[in-house]
């Protein structure tokens, strides 16, 4: 193979209109071109590669991503990429197929990890051995490949489209609980909120700063390094959230950092009590969990100290019901924020503090049985990948004989 040499200007008439292939249009793994774009509409001024219709084209940086796909047209493709053009004796199929395999990517990576950017260089990639059985074998590989992975690709496809559904019901679940109820017999009233709609006669809906006391958090100066030495109190930040995206962690008692006493004494931080319900505002938006251990956070949450009309757990799912809202509250063009303004405006269902135990009780058998089905189809998820990865590296090395696959043109 020949790896493509000298870069074009993208911005020349006859180049312009051309498609761009880059890193984030490849699904990593799959092979999947996702999408092409205009090279012209990028408004990009770095300089590109061409790129003829079955090149194939591989991404050098991190290569650990496995981007590679066959172009299937003439284009572009950005300097982050390397076009590959296969020579007599390489079948450009087999090629992609060998690239996208467990032996080359372990090299890949090898020889990333040598450079500071992980990345492959092209003088690495000139050395990389490819098994080469007869141009007729690896053309019988690459249709075997490309039928097998299909079949794959499609009980993914499945896979995802089930998971997306149960998310929706599990939503839909919380959201109905807490603005219906569990009775749906019960008379109902305009809330008078578009997002809660009607609830049961008998609930009321307030104003949630009459019901709970609404906290900001707060990063006490790093300006000051004796505010951070002795760090002892939780400090619930944006490097935690990760706890709480999939909203299946109710309460959180961990925290990557901590913040000491004498920094909360000089900033608006406050150390807030077990049972603080917390959203995340800023940047990962609409997160929520409550405190299991008393605990301060950074400006990114908007903390919720229930009184004693309102659960902390009932309050919880209210926020979670309410991620359509978040959508529409949240602002800005880099980094997404809810202002406290509007968060200080939230309104909340309020039935009695019994039906909110129970309400709270129901919530937890419904969503643990969703639950259960989304760890059962994620994992089928995962065993279809890893299904996928082997079966591409045991067929480019000869580990499963595919001369008695019936090809296209033979079929």
């Amino acid at each position: 193979m020949t790896i493509a040499e000298g870069q074009v200007d993208p911005r020349h008439s006859e180049l312009a209109a051309l498609p761009l292939i880059a890193p984030n249009h490849i699904e990593g793994g799959t092979g999947r071109l996702l999408r092409l774009e205009s090279a012209g509409d990028q408004g990009a001024e770095s300089g590109k590669y061409e790129v003829r219709k079955g090149d194939v084209v591989y991404s050098k940086i991190r290569p650990r991503l496995r981007k590679v796909c066959i172009a299937p047209t003439d284009a572009l493709c950005s300097a982050d990429m390397y076009p590959l053009r296969p020579q007599d004796g390489l079948h450009g199929g087999f090629l992609y197929w060998w690239l996208l395999s467990e032996p080359f990517s372990a090299f890949a990576e090898l020889e990333s990890d040598r450079v500071a950017m992980p990345k492959i260089n092209r003088d690495s990639l000139n050395t990389a051995c490819i098994p080469l059985p007869s141009t007729s074998e690896q053309k019988r590989i690459a249709e075997f490949l490309d039928r097998e992975t299909a079949k794959i690709d499609a009980l993914v496809a499945e896979q995802e489209r089930l998971i997306a559904l149960l998310k929706e019901k599990r939503q839909a679940v919380i959201s109905n609980a807490v603005t219906k109820g569990l009775n749906p017999d019960v008379p109902m009233k305009d809330s008078g909120v578009e997002w809660i709609g009607q609830v049961p006669r008998n609930w009321s809906v307030v104003p949630l700063r009459s019901v709970a006391q609404l906290e900001s958090g707060h990063t006490p100066s790093r300006q000051r390094p004796e505010w951070w030495v002795d760090c002892t109190i939780p400090w619930f930040s944006l490097a935690d959230v990760w706890q709480i995206r999939e909203g299946k962690a109710d309460v959180v008692f961990e925290t990557a950092e901590k913040v000491s006493e004498l920094g909360i004494a000089n900033s608006s931080a406050r150390l807030l009590p077990t049972g603080t319900v917390i959203l995340s505002r800023t940047a990962s938006v609409g997160f929520s969990a409550i405190m299991g251990i008393p605990m301060a956070t950074t400006q990114d949450f908007a903390n919720w100290i229930c009184g004693p009309r309102l659960s902390p757990q009932f309050l919880l799912h209210v926020l979670r019901a309410m991620a359509p809202e978040f959508e529409r509250l949240k602002m800005g063009s880099t980094h997404n924020t809810i202002y406290m303004p509007d968060i200080s405006a939230f309104r909340c269902p309020l039935p009695l503090l019994g039906t909110q135990h129970e309400v709270v009780a129901a919530l937890k058998s419904r969503t643990d049985e969703i639950d259960q089905l989304l760890a059962e189809t994620e994992h089928a998820l995962k065993l279809l990948s890893e299904r996928r990865s082997s079966i591409i590296t045991a067929v480019v090395t000869g580990q499963i004989d595919v001369r008695g696959f019936a090809s296209v043109e033979a079929a």
